[in-house]
């Protein structure tokens, strides 16, 4: 009876000092992270708590006395001015237009490479080149290099087969700004479809051969639905980062021509008109879609490693 009361007090103690230790060895796995952590809110939170802030307030940085607090003066402004609204349209133009064009030429890039052929490896590293670019160097090669209209390759082209020799920029200004960024972003996108058509059930597809399937009902019944969450993953990423471009419409047009998006929008109202607090407004709406786009990116980004965990 002794023993049988005395085995449970003495296992007491020692529980008691096990859950001290283990705290312990919890906080020294974390402690490393503590500075990046410090670090991003600092880099990152706190300047959106700073805008979040002036975005309530009628502030023009030229008449720093004149400050007053505003309320929701500014969102209102934001969503009935007709410039800015004109540039939530080019915006959103802009976006559609560049993620589905380089959605589309993205999967045909990643079909070809998915087949083997002699110089695959040289040929995938050309066409991932484009993304590497630094976006203003990449607009500056389409600005100077392709569309100057008098030592550009694109009229040097049509010089030889005595095509018109057109101001790309004034003619197509939007055009323009899109075809840019449409050769810079297909790489992105035709990496991430040919991890999805790598990532096929190949004994499904073969079985699909042997039962007499053609390559068109075999990318429309097979290809196609299994790419699906990868076509949404590139879209909602594609989007998440066109929404905030700003380098191509700087130095392509300057926002001129009906091409000045918000984030030139926000630029132009805080840096030339110096009205603090109407671009602040402006920066946090751009910010709050961001997020929306990136939670539903993210929703696919964990479907997608569901479904990978339940393969393997």
């Amino acid at each position: 009876m002794t023993a049988t009361t005395t085995a449970p007090s003495a296992a007491t103690p020692v529980r008691a000092q096990g859950r001290p230790n283990a705290r312990l060895r919890t906080w020294a796995t974390r402690a490393p992270l503590l500075p990046a952590l410090v670090f991003m809110i600092t880099v990152t939170q706190l300047p959106f708590v700073a805008t979040l802030v002036i975005s309530f307030f009628d502030w023009n940085s030229l008449y720093p006395d004149a400050r007053s607090f505003a309320g929701l003066a500014n969102y209102g402004e934001v969503l009935t001015d007709p410039d800015l609204r004109r540039s939530v349209w080019t915006t959103v133009l802009l976006t559609v237009a560049v993620v589905l064009a380089s959605l589309v030429l993205g999967l045909l890039l990643a079909l070809l490479l998915d087949r083997r052929f002699r110089g695959r490896g040289l040929v995938r590293t050309l066409l991932i080149a484009p993304f590497l670019v630094v976006p203003v160097a990449a607009a500056l090669l389409w600005k100077h290099v392709l569309y100057n209209p008098e030592y550009g390759l694109f009229n040097g082209l049509l010089h030889y087969v005595g095509g018109p020799q057109p101001d790309w920029i004034s003619k197509t200004p939007l055009l323009a700004v899109e075809a840019s960024l449409v050769w810079q972003w297909t790489p992105f996108m035709m990496l991430i479809l040919l991890a999805g058509l790598q990532s096929r059930d190949h004994q499904q597809i073969e079985a699909a051969r042997v039962d007499g399937a053609s390559d068109w009902q075999i990318f429309r019944h097979l290809t196609l639905p299994h790419l699906r969450r990868y076509l949404e993953l590139g879209a909602l990423l594609g989007s998440i980062y066109i929404v905030q471009n700003f380098d191509a419409v700087f130095t392509l047009t300057s926002g001129g021509l009906g091409t000045a998006n918000l984030p030139y929008t926000v630029y132009q109202t805080f840096y030339q008109a110096h009205e603090n607090g109407l671009a602040s407004a402006a920066g946090v709406l751009v910010v709050i879609g961001s997020i929306i786009i990136a939670t539903f990116a993210l929703r696919v980004v964990s479907s997608l490693f569901r479904e990978e965990a339940g393969r393997s």
